[in-house]
């Protein structure tokens, strides 16, 4: 009988100790189940420091609407400071390229923006969306079709997004050109020349080695590219180009300049140049029944343009920077298609890659 009786206080105490537990289970459950609240401005990092971070995108994540300056990324401790400073910046949001991976740990960032050398492209996309970050990734993507593929598979399989930072495709004034070619307002497109350039006159950048994915073509070369693209609405199936430098004693390893031809599929060609040596920025069109100017055509500070109808575009712009990365975060937030995802960066290096075959080679390349 003694026994009887412990065994059933011993039951009853289990009995009591699992239903006072039994609030705490049901709200993990609940948390699990839950949403959380939805975000209405997103956590961005900058990864690397440089100019285009310093004086472009950092400005701009201060008007931005959908997003704000989170944290960083560098390896100079001397810039981590001065932007701590400047921008007030969390300690515990700045990390250097060693502990970057603990990133995963961090609530205040959503995204990360990696603003590399090319060839650093690939390995941080990955380990940004192995740690569960949404990723927006400087142009150009990667130096080849199996970096880009790489990181696109990353991003899938982590289930964040991907966005390549092609600010121009978020500028109406690009828009209005792009839109020329799908109403086909004048017919189809007959001719294209597209040129970008400027004269840099740095002599030890990673633009100009081979390793950090340096050259032209990759660079200014995907705005003659994607001027080409876009005016027609299609994908080129063939390429000649033809590689040059006036300073071989500082392009040692890598084109200056780049000149391309390209065919597509409805008939239509494009003379394409891009530069290190040669200050060029433009776009013309010409159509079965008229024809579309653009110059500037990839200006930072908003594209310009006429057509032969009378037309004007000139819409104006306050940061085209500011803008990509508002429109991108709303991507992210609704769930939404990107404008510019990582499959229109593998496009572009996929071209890219015809294009240095085709110099290697001397002959035409089908893409």
């Amino acid at each position: 009988m003694q026994v009887e009786r412990r065994d059933f206080l011993s039951k009853l105490t289990l009995a009591s100790a699992a239903l006072a537990g039994a609030p705490t289970l049901l709200s993990n459950a609940w948390a699990t189940v839950l949403p959380r609240p939805a975000k209405e401005k997103l956590g961005v990092a900058l990864v690397g420091l440089g100019y285009y971070s310093t004086d472009l995108l950092a400005p701009a994540l201060q008007i931005t609407e959908k997003c704000y300056l989170a944290g960083i990324v560098t390896g100079t401790p001397a810039k981590a400071e001065a932007w701590k400073k400047k921008y007030n910046i969390p300690e515990k949001n700045i990390y250097n390229y060693q502990n970057f991976d603990k990133i995963a740990d961090n609530p205040d960032i959503d995204i990360v923006y990696v603003v590399l050398p090319p060839s650093m492209h690939r390995e941080y996309v990955v380990r940004a969306a192995k740690a569960g970050k949404h990723v927006f990734c400087e142009k150009p993507m990667a130096p080849s079709v199996a970096d880009c593929e790489a990181m696109i598979s990353a991003c899938k399989s982590n289930k964040v997004k991907l966005a390549i930072g092609y600010r121009c495709q978020h500028d109406p004034n690009i828009q209005a050109f792009m839109k020329v070619a799908k109403d086909q307002k004048f017919g189809k497109v007959k001719m294209i020349t597209s040129a970008a350039g400027y004269f840099d006159a740095r002599t030890d950048h990673w633009k100009q080695k081979k390793a950090l994915g340096g050259g032209v073509m990759g660079d200014m070369g995907v705005y003659a590219l994607q001027g080409a693209r876009l005016a027609t609405g299609e994908e080129p199936i063939s390429v000649i180009a033809q590689a040059s430098t006036t300073r071989p004693e500082i392009y040692k390893e890598v084109e200056e300049t780049m000149m391309f031809m390209l065919d597509f599929p409805s008939g239509a060609r494009a003379s394409c140049q891009t530069s290190y040596g040669i200050n060029m920025n433009f776009l013309q069109v010409n159509y079965e029944k008229g024809w579309l100017k653009m110059e500037p055509a990839s200006a930072y500070n908003g594209n310009k343009g006429s057509m032969s109808d009378g037309t004007i575009i000139d819409v104006p712009i306050k940061s085209q920077q500011a803008k990509q990365m508002d429109e991108d975060c709303l991507a992210i937030i609704n769930n939404t298609d990107l404008i510019a995802p990582g499959e229109e960066g593998l496009r572009d290096t996929r071209v890219v890659e015809a294009i240095y075959k085709s110099v290697a080679t001397g002959k035409s390349v089908k893409i």
